[in-house]
């Protein structure tokens, strides 16, 4: 596919219920710790035909985090990290799409703790299909990669073996499914 299928023009909402908006990064430079937020909503409008035209967004309620582990979860929304007590959000906002054979990527703006730096999400198409309740579905994952370090997420522990407890690069898995707003 080097062409987004004309089904995907419209205005699309995720479905949090079938959706995962997640990270993984390196713990102690061995293992690789995930977690995701139980809370988030966002959407798409999509020009199958003019895909530079699509546009995304997200936004996620930080307090919902879930790593397994609930001391970890409240060091992640305290002040070390996210600081969730004054920026509860985090935001996604596109600000350009291209198609780049058969992905869709976004370039936009993500929006932690009040600071804004571009990323850019690469997007694969999983399908299309209608549910039993005649609603419209699409699918989608998305990956990027990031480094915490640019939004001043920087704490940190160094380790007796040499190197960090948590890795600078983190990656976000977003899988996604959308419902197809009338």
């Amino acid at each position: 596919m080097t062409a987004l299928p004309s089904e995907l023009t419209g205005t699309w909402e995720i479905d949090a219920n079938h959706s995962t908006v997640g990270f993984a990064v390196k713990h102690a430079m061995v293992s690789t710790t995930r977690g995701h937020f139980a809370g988030f909503k966002g959407g798409a409008t999509i020009d199958a035909a003019n895909p530079e035209t699509s546009t995304a967004w997200l936004e996620i309620d930080a307090t919902t985090v879930v790593t397994g582990n609930e001391q970890r979860d409240g060091h992640l929304r305290s002040a070390d990290f996210w600081d969730t007590e004054n920026h509860p959000t985090i935001t996604y906002k596109s600000t350009s799409a291209k198609l780049d054979g058969d992905d869709l990527v976004t370039t936009g703006d993500l929006n932690i703790r009040g600071v804004v730096h571009p990323v850019e999400v690469t997007w694969e198409f999983n399908g299309i299909a209608t549910d039993p309740y005649g609603t419209t579905k699409a699918g989608f994952d998305g990956s990027a990669t990031i480094k915490r370090s640019d939004w001043n997420l920087t704490w940190n522990a160094a380790l007796e073996s040499g190197g960090f407890l948590i890795a600078d690069k983190v990656k976000l898995v977003l899988e996604i499914e959308a419902d197809k707003k009338a």
